[in-house]
């Protein structure tokens, strides 16, 4: 979840998100073929406990999560499979974490499936086909190791076969999913999300800096001229920014944007496309990378990138890039001449996150204040429409809110979204894409927050 502030902003014009648009399919018109998921959080006086709810509307009312729906044991992330599987992936800092995957039975409850899962590490995931497929960047095998002990880094995969119900890891013993110089700069790299467009994978590439391994190489061939004071000489940071002696965490490239596109989900031999106005394309928080690489239904992808690396302390790893967006178009392995600055409209600020909302939308988490600032926060919501390249603040949300939710659902020209407030119960928020207001819909009373929403039909087992 995001901790957020509310904060009133002036609308800006924009054209209809709707034109051209092609919907997602209508819910079904029996309302007992499926259910909408809401994974709610419960906190009581001496224990927190995860409860999924089931509701056949969010468009309003209310549902409580007191003695009602299935007790799990909560998620740091979930995940809602098309085929009607609802995943719950945890993220457990530096170590392997478990996942269990739940279905909407005959009866339109909710209930577990018999298997549970260790997975690798994970710092993004993405759907591909059958599988869930979560993904990070980590130590590759002893075997690789060079003269000093360091070891290169490699791509670290699970394959959650949905339907199937099995899981795989990817074997790195091979070398082929080596992450080191994986653009040809000597820096390694991890990827962030995945976006299908006809049967190729597109994923953003999240350049890392130099670890032990490259910048060790040739005699730290790859450590640029005037770099070298950021090759760490001890050990130090705290988790998801922790480093060891002799790595240059950051990237040394920070105006460039890479896109890797797989010919399939056996994620080898890539083809990667640059653009170089953009940075690199993912949001970040702690050690998560977020998607900001998406297809749209008409196979473009389009690519976001919130130029985080103005963060950076030193000037040298800060971009000089506005956050922005660029397209492949369907079909096409190279960026085309699409750009459009979201800086620019939205008053000089970025997003952390943001996801298609259908038709030519795109729905943004605006910080907010630019990120050359501190204390910024993930703020708003906007729309930004790929086709008139305009951006438009949603108007109608919450004052005193406090989190923002990790998925959403679209249906219909609407975008479904959970936000918790400060002095109410949880409640998902519906937004119109065409007018870029939204309202109060279902809410949930008894809990501290919705962690996850989405629909599913009865699975067959």
């Amino acid at each position: 979840m995001l901790r957020v502030a509310a904060m009133a902003l002036s609308a800006l014009a924009v054209t209809a998100c709707h034109e051209n648009e092609i919907d997602t399919p209508s819910l079904p018109e029996n309302p007992h073929k499926g259910r909408f998921v809401l994974a709610t959080t419960v906190k009581g006086s001496n224990a927190t406990s995860y409860v999924l709810l089931t509701a056949e509307s969010l468009e309003n009312g209310s549902i409580s999560a007191e003695n009602n729906g299935l007790l799990n044991d909560g998620a740091s992330q979930w995940v809602f499979h098309p085929s009607n599987y609802l995943y719950a992936l945890t993220y457990n800092q530096g170590n392997a974490a478990t996942t269990r995957s739940y279905i909407l039975d005959a009866s339109c409850n909710m209930a577990s499936r018999d298997m549970e899962y260790r997975i690798s590490r994970f710092t993004s995931f993405g759907i591909y086909d059958d599988y869930i497929i979560t993904m990070s960047t980590g130590d590759g095998p002893a075997q690789f190791a060079d003269a000093n002990g360091y070891l290169p880094k490699t791509l670290l995969m699970t394959h959650l076969d949905a339907i199937g119900e099995t899981s795989r890891q990817n074997e790195t013993s091979s070398g082929r999913y080596s992450m080191e110089n994986y653009l040809g700069n000597g820096e390694y790299a991890t990827l962030a999300g995945i976006a299908v467009s006809g049967s190729r994978i597109f994923c953003g590439v999240a350049p890392m800096g130099l670890s032990q391994y490259g910048a060790a190489a040739g005699n730290g061939k790859f450590v640029r001229p005037g770099y070298e004071h950021l090759v760490k000489t001890a050990d130090g940071g705290q988790n998801s920014s922790s480093y060891k002696k002799g790595e240059l965490p950051g990237t040394q490239y920070p105006d460039e944007c890479w896109v890797a596109i797989y010919a399939d989900n056996s994620f080898t031999n890539p083809v990667l496309a640059k653009n170089d106005r953009l940075s690199y394309p993912c949001g970040r928080f702690k050690s998560q990378y977020y998607q900001t690489v998406w297809a749209d239904d008409k196979g473009d992808v389009y690519v976001f990138s919130p130029s985080y690396a103005k963060t950076m302390t030193d000037p040298l790893q800060q971009t000089t890039h506005p956050a922005a967006v660029g397209r492949i178009p369907a079909g096409a392995s190279d960026f085309d001449s699409y750009y459009c600055d979201i800086e620019a409209l939205s008053g000089g600020k970025s997003f952390m996150r943001c996801w298609y909302a259908g038709g030519n939308c795109f729905l943004l988490v605006m910080y907010d204040r630019p990120l050359t600032e501190t204390g910024f926060a993930a703020t708003d919501l906007a729309l930004f429409d790929t086709n008139s390249k305009e951006l438009k603040f949603v108007d109608g949300m919450p004052e005193n809110i406090s989190a923002i939710g990790k998925n959403i659902h679209r249906a219909d020209g609407k975008v479904y979204i959970p936000v918790t407030t400060e002095d109410a119960d949880p409640a998902v928020y519906v937004i119109d894409t065409a007018t870029a207001t939204a309202t109060k819909g279902l809410s949930v009373e008894g809990a501290a927050d919705i962690t996850g929403i989405g629909y599913l039909e009865p699975a067959i087992q």
